[in-house]
């Protein structure tokens, strides 16, 4: 059986060390209040809730799976999953960053970040039922109406009832413009909602009383594509004038997904056939709207990568040190046994160190990036917010993609540590593999994140967002560009930085005389982008420990992360040559191979 320690000393590291949070909190008057020991204390807290209430549900979720009564639509989870969202609820969990003014503790979205890692951790499936609630309220927050916000952010912001978002139908993924669900005024101003939707995540469920569908459709007169898509809210039961629950909506789940991982979850086929809803937004604008929920999504994709690299990490670590097999190349290292426990193997090593080097700089650029939203919303200064607002948007398809590909990677190679044994069921590392691959597909595949982010986020605005990027890391560099011991973390993002320019212009100018030039170098892209961000992480993160080290910190944790950061610049960084070749190469030898794909 696996197991699961929260890793909130690498948390405070990376929040309370590198980022310094709470002074960037100080600027911001609704969180100036908010210390060390606050956030810690929470953590903490968090950490007992992930580790002993969700994660012992992990692999009987997996194994249990979700069962649909076709005769009432209704829907029951695995056995524990109720009761672990009651005292999820009861803990006050889900309020942890939402507004007080409906009912919220109004704490940094940092922290309910961190609390995300660790619940993502110890069980991804059952995380996504409260988790899709956050992107609603914020979606709802930001464009629904007064009657809206007063009808259910405080039901979302209690746990009391849970959100989800109804995008895709059975033709159409990604290309929303395809999409027919209908929408049809009705007198009193709410609209008849038909159509039908697929893989909604947590779309139905025994937990609350009530579910809040967020539904794209067409209203008639709507023009065509994606100028035409409204947004609409749709609860499970009507809401009466009172807050009471009224009659039953016809939006019902029809079939479950039978799905390679997170069994636990309820992936759902839904239909509505004249469920009643209300606009949020504007008439045809449903799309800026819902993609606030989309892109919270998407950053919370990364985290539930982030979570499962990390317990990964944890189990094979575990594991490497215990088995016993074959001597070391170099001599034997346990005198005393019959063989040398495999974790003294280089590949093994290997194997391991990237998983910590993909679960560090991951947890360092989710914290960067919460930390950038918290000033996008709060910071008083208009500048701050508009830059962080850029930045986080820059960031977010690398989050997604670039940590989701490094999860599947580290977890694939943590199952690989434990050998035959990894492919079997009860040491919990396979399901660890099945649950992180469905992060590289879902809110928007990573080929489509990496087209937003080389097509629109740079190209786009002509590299504008990401000089104020590479200006960052320029200011690191000036820093420490001449301190000896920060050579070998220095000197790789700096080098980096200055060929991203000629790279990316090269890749734009090709793309402006044929835009599949940017289809076909747009994944290399990517990763070469997240290499630079990762680098600049563990820059910092370095930074941070030889400092430690030269104050006279005996803390062989300072020392862990150096070790880790050499690792990751050593093994990991340099895949960014092979990736600009391969941009470089073109589409050429793509889209001219009629004769082989015929």
């Amino acid at each position: 059986m696996p197991s699961y320690t929260p890793p909130l000393r690498d948390m405070q590291f990376v929040m309370h060390e590198v980022f310094n949070a709470t002074e960037t909190f100080k600027a911001m008057p609704r969180y100036a209040e908010v210390d060390a020991d606050t956030i810690n204390a929470v953590l903490e807290e968090a950490g007992k809730f992930a580790a002993e209430v969700t994660f012992p549900l992990n692999i009987s979720g997996d194994g249990e799976g979700c069962q649909l009564d076709q005769a009432t639509h209704e829907v029951t989870p695995p056995k524990g999953f109720k009761q672990a969202y009651a005292q999820y609820v009861e803990g006050g969990w889900p309020a942890l960053s939402c507004e007080t003014e409906y009912g919220g503790q109004g704490l940094p979205f940092v922290v309910n970040q961190c609390l995300y890692e660790m619940l993502n951790s110890a069980n991804q499936a059952w995380t996504m039922y409260p988790g899709l609630s956050h992107g609603a309220y914020e979606a709802l927050h930001a464009h629904g109406t007064d009657a809206q916000k007063k009808t259910y952010l405080p039901k979302l912001t209690s746990g009391e009832w849970t959100g989800t978002m109804c995008l895709t139908e059975p033709h159409c993924g990604t290309d929303l413009g395809l999409l027919r669900t209908k929408a049809e005024p009705l007198p009193d101003g709410s609209y008849k909602i038909t159509g039908n939707k697929i893989f909604i995540s947590a779309g139905e469920h025994d937990f609350t009383a009530n579910i809040v569908h967020l539904v794209l459709a067409r209203l008639p007169d709507a023009p065509k594509g994606s100028k035409g898509i409204s947004l609409f809210v749709v609860p499970k039961f009507m809401v009466n004038a009172d807050g009471s629950l009224g009659e039953r909506n016809p939006v019902f789940c029809t079939a479950l997904e039978h799905k390679m991982g997170i069994h636990g979850n309820a992936t759902c086929a839904i239909s509505l056939d004249g469920a009643v809803g209300t606009m949020v937004g504007e008439p045809n604008k449903g799309l800026a709207a819902m993609f606030v929920m989309m892109n919270a999504a998407r950053l919370g994709v990364g985290n539930q990568s982030l979570g499962l690299t990390e317990v990964a990490f944890q189990n094979a670590l575990a594991y490497a040190k215990d088995r016993l097999q074959m001597r070391s190349l170099s001599g034997k290292k346990a005198k005393d046994k019959e063989a040398d426990p495999i974790i003294v193997h280089p590949d093994v090593r290997k194997m391991l160190l990237t998983a910590r080097a993909y679960a560090d700089g991951g947890r360092a650029l989710q914290v960067f990036c919460a930390l950038l939203l918290d000033k996008a919303h709060h910071h008083p200064d208009e500048k701050v917010r508009k830059e962080s607002d850029e930045l986080v948007a820059l960031l977010t398809p690398i989050v997604k993609a670039f940590i989701t590909d490094n999860g599947f990677a580290a977890t694939n190679a943590c199952m690989q540590v434990f050998g035959g044994h990894g492919y079997i069921k009860e040491w919990g590392m396979e399901q660890f593999v099945r649950d992180a691959r469905i992060n590289l597909i879902y809110e928007g595949t990573n080929t489509v994140q990496s087209l937003d982010l080389l097509g629109r986020k740079v190209l786009g605005d002509q590299g504008a967002v990401l000089k104020k990027l590479g200006k960052l890391i320029g200011q690191l560099v000036q820093e420490e560009g001449v301190n000896e011991q920060m050579a070998e973390f220095i000197n790789p993002i700096a080098i980096l930085g200055e060929q991203m320019t000629k790279f990316t212009t090269e890749i734009g100018f090709k793309g402006f005389q044929n835009p599949d030039e940017v289809g076909a170098a747009a994944v290399d892209y990517l990763r070469v982008a997240g290499h630079l961000v990762f680098g600049y992480m563990f820059a910092r993160m370095a930074q941070v420990a030889l400092r430690q080290i030269a104050a006279g910190s005996q803390d062989p944790f300072y020392t862990a992360k150096l070790q880790t950061a050499r690792f990751y610049f050593a093994k990991l960084f340099p895949e960014i040559y092979s990736l600009m070749r391969t941009a470089r190469a073109g589409s050429k030898v793509l889209m001219e191979t009629d004769a082989v794909l015929a």
